[in-house]
């Protein structure tokens, strides 16, 4: 990439990098504006300002915009198209204590980080001067800033260029992925107002160290996915005097805990490539106040990562585990109670439990059995009334609908109910032997062969496939068996147009596009350490993805 458009790039990075954009605050907003700003600027958007726009997210309680550019080659007709995104928001600054207020401003913070005692690693690279810190810097608006710069030097030639270019810079990509999600039904209208022929989608978003000391860079062909399997555990409250009378939910939780959380009995491997085990992001039980009795609920959230794993295979392994851990609790607790029977010199009689997992569907049919219509009718107002409190996120309205729906049953026996937490992200496999995806596969890997011809890069670089982090990649593309889709639907309370979680599905898979990471290199996104390789960054990040794009549109 040529000296000036490096200069140009970084130039843009740390202005983006100096507003802040905190997801979920007025803050992405005046982001969206900035880079709205920054694109018009450019020559070619002044000689075509429709071309470059802001779309409102539809029903946004925050009011946030994604930008459109849109950029044809004026050499010979043609419908073939790049798309290419990147998010504008970040993770929040809190981490940064009393730097906060220097989180978007590199050079100050560099200087404020020599002042404090950091990490061995974030020292060492702070005090080489080879590394540039800040909030978004390289989560993501180094990437951002590269894709504008690559726009803005194709622009200045546009005469000789063929084909056709598509930039979104979308807003909450760090939370629920209302920009993309936007963006999608747009992209759908694009092609049937002006023909364009999709080919893929590049994001620019980071890539780090695969595990501490990583000499690696990666290129990444396809991307992971994320379902959120979750278990409302119903157990049988007791006063804590008698406590063996009980069965405690968190006990139930506990076990299942220990079974599947970090365990590679639930990881995908595909093409060699493994997904992290799943991990918890909730667990606590569902008593609001302080007594003496136990808990009667229980809520257990796991992130788990796919890379061929559809929906109905995780809920039918997530029910399976479910029901064995149950049963083992129900074993546990019966042995103890045992012992303390012979301790207490006390007649031992079995406790009544029984172990029992279901699907929420299946919960929800075992109600409907019971109520008919009206069950139908006052989940329907029930959603209603969750969508509209902006006070809870999607997360808790889905458990709280759980919640009611089994509060409506008659049976009170202790029960594990399985079902999905938003959001879902699907994987997308990018294969040797589909056509499609091989132009791609081969454009990415012409473009690291042309980087690593340069004699100054002195990177060890290499295609890998799936990218490991999620991202928004993931919305270009969607499961095409309806019976996985009718699971994942009927399994997500609260899900459709009207609920309270939404996924243009239909949309996702009219795109069905293969997609690619050509990330900005760096280290510690989402901590106050983040920080970017300018070298690679600015340098050759920009130039893998133009390599890219101009072998796509061969």
């Amino acid at each position: 990439m040529r000296p000036e458009v490096t200069k140009r790039i970084k130039e843009i990075a740390l202005d983006f990098t100096s507003q802040l954009s905190v997801v979920e605050t007025p803050d992405e907003i005046k982001m969206a504006q900035k880079i709205y700003d920054t694109i018009s600027s450019i020559d070619y958007y002044k000689k075509h300002p429709e071309l470059v726009y802001q779309l409102d997210c539809p029903g946004d309680q925050y009011g946030r915009r994604v930008v459109v550019a849109e950029m044809n080659g004026e050499k010979a007709p043609s419908n073939k198209t790049v798309l290419m995104i990147g998010h504008f928001d970040t993770v929040g600054i809190s981490d940064y204590g009393l730097l906060k207020e220097f989180a978007g401003q590199p050079e100050v913070l560099a200087e404020e980080f020599k002042k404090i005692k950091l990490p061995p690693e974030a020292k060492a690279d702070l005090e080489s001067g080879k590394y540039l810190f800040g909030r978004g810097l390289f989560d993501m608006k180094s990437g951002d800033a590269a894709i504008i710069g690559i726009m803005e030097e194709i622009s200045k030639d546009i005469e000789n260029f063929e084909g056709n270019l598509i930039y979104c810079a979308v807003c909450d990509e760090e939370s629920n992925s209302t920009g993309m999600l936007t963006f999608v039904p747009h992209l759908i209208k694009l092609r049937e107002e002006k023909g364009y022929d999709y080919l893929a989608m590049i994001d620019p978003d980071y890539m780090a160290p695969a595990y501490p000391g990583d000499p690696l860079k990666y290129v990444f062909v396809g991307t992971v996915g994320k379902i959120m399997p979750t278990f409302y555990i119903v157990g049988k409250e007791t006063h804590v005097g008698e406590s063996f009378d009980g069965l405690d939910p968190n006990q139930i939780a506990a076990q299942l805990t220990c079974r599947i959380n970090l365990n590679p009995e639930f990881s995908d491997v595909v093409d060699g490539e493994v997904t992290l085990p799943p991990v918890t992001l909730k667990q606590r039980d569902l008593k609001t106040e302080y007594s003496v009795q136990t808990a009667t609920k229980a809520i257990l959230m796991f992130n788990y990562a796919t890379h061929d794993s559809e929906p109905d295979a995780v809920l039918a392994k997530m029910k399976a585990a479910g029901q064995e851990e149950f049963q083992k609790v129900v074993d546990t607790l019966n042995e103890r109670y045992k012992i303390f029977c012979e301790m207490y010199h006390r007649e031992f009689r079995p406790q009544p439990w029984v172990a029992r997992t279901m699907t929420y569907d299946e919960m929800y049919e075992a109600v409907k059995a019971e109520m008919g219509d009206e069950l139908d009718a006052k989940i329907a107002a029930y959603t209603k009334e969750l969508k509209e409190d902006t006070t809870i996120d999607v997360r808790e309205k889905s458990y709280r609908l759980v919640d009611y729906v089994h509060d409506l049953w008659s049976d009170r026996d202790p029960v594990l109910v399985v079902y999905f937490t938003p959001p879902y992200y699907p994987h997308i496999a990018v294969h040797d032997d589909d056509p499609r995806d091989k132009v791609l596969i081969d454009a990415v890997r012409a473009a690291i062969e042309t980087v690593k011809a340069d004699p100054e890069f002195d990177y060890s670089l290499v295609e890998k496939r799936f990218l490991p982090c999620i991202s928004d990649l993931s919305y270009a593309a969607a499961p095409t068996d309806p019976l996985v889709l009718e699971k994942y639907q009927k399994n997500t309370p609260g899900y459709g147009k009207d609920g309270i979680y939404y996924l243009p599905l239909d949309m996702m898979q009219a795109l069905d596009l293969p997609v690619t990471d050509i990330g900005t290199v760096g280290k510690d996104a989402h901590k106050f350490t983040e920080r970017i390789d300018p070298r690679f960054t600015f340098q050759y990040t920009p130039e893998l993805i133009y390599q890219t794009i101009k072998n796509l549109l061969k």
